[in-house]
């Protein structure tokens, strides 16, 4: 039955597709979820009904690329607008209880989860029964600022002395250069050690020699990046390399990690390159395309290589 689930990519619903796995199926999962804060249509997990939400105004297209679309303020445009970290929890628990069923025990889930609202997919988690193990820190190697100049705004307004007064100020956030990973684990047997599991599962503990061939230190920050030409497939793509850290630290050759949100790949084609088995769900069809793509120029790599 594990043939049947692996070394694919499954275009559809990654929530409800996990009902059809077998129990204790993957020996990772490794996903960077949606953050819920209106990055695409996608990542709107609530209940949005202003027609100004993902729109754009003249400053975001003075800005170009960089800022392509119109996002809600931390502090919402209503009082609806409040609902929307509760709301985001609440979505996460809808998939929670199956990553838990179909994980192995012992096994660990790695969520890229976005900052501002990891704290509720952590509780999310906790809530279905995993542990919270540690957050890495991913130290992104572009990181946009976007801190608009509140002086800006009193110059358009006409009020010289406000916008002398406010000079240095700005609406929104500091460079955005690191992102959250969060690290769970599902819980092994009671009555048994963490060495016991090792031996029942292949899961369990983390391989340090591996996760140093990435890193210089065995910290939780990471540091991987994009080597030259292997962004572009994805909005929110992260670098092949980064996920590698992650697989090799926990898994071995041939276990199975599993992406039920895996955009344009990169879990999948990490996973790949380094001897594991893999299985991502996607319900976007262009990104699906752009991820067999890279699987099957994977796939053509590793056949010159073993001509």
């Amino acid at each position: 039955m594990t043939a049947e689930f692996t070394n694919k990519i499954i275009h559809g619903d990654g929530i409800s597709g996990l009902k059809r796995l077998p129990e204790n199926f993957a020996h990772l999962i490794l996903s960077d979820i949606p953050y819920g804060i209106g990055m695409d249509d996608w990542d709107v997990l609530h209940d949005n009904k202003n027609s100004a939400y993902l729109g754009s105004s003249p400053g975001q297209e003075k800005a170009g690329a960089v800022f392509k679309k119109r996002g809600k303020p931390i502090n919402g445009w209503s009082e609806a607008d409040r609902e929307i970290p509760r709301q985001y929890y609440e979505w996460c628990t809808t998939w929670a209880d199956e990553w838990l069923r179909v994980l192995k025990p012992g096994g660990s889930v790695f969520i890229f989860a976005g900052r501002r609202y990891a704290h509720r997919c952590i509780s999310a988690l906790e809530d279905s029964g995993f542990s919270f193990k540690d957050m890495f820190s991913w130290m992104r190697q572009r990181a946009p600022h976007r801190a608009q100049r509140v002086s800006v705004v009193y110059e358009r307004r006409g009020d010289d002395a406000n916008a002398e007064k406010w000079s240095g100020w700005r609406v929104g956030n500091l460079r955005p250069t690191f992102e959250p990973v969060l690290w769970f684990t599902k819980p092994y047997k009671i009555g048994t050690t963490i060495a016991d599991n090792v031996l029942n599962y292949g899961v369990g503990a983390f391989n340090e020699d591996a996760f140093l061939k990435y890193e210089k230190m065995p910290d939780n920050i990471l540091t991987g990046g994009f080597l030259p030409g292997e962004s572009g497939h994805h909005p929110t793509q992260k670098p092949i390399r980064l996920m590698q850290s992650l697989i090799e630290l926990t898994t071995q050759e041939g276990h199975i990690v599993l992406d039920p949100f895996c955009g344009s790949g990169s879990t999948l084609v990490a996973a790949k390159q380094i001897g594991r088995s893999y299985l991502g769900f996607e319900l976007i069809p262009e990104y699906v395309a752009a991820a067999k793509m890279r699987l099957e120029e994977e796939h053509s790599s590793q056949e010159k290589l073993w001509l």
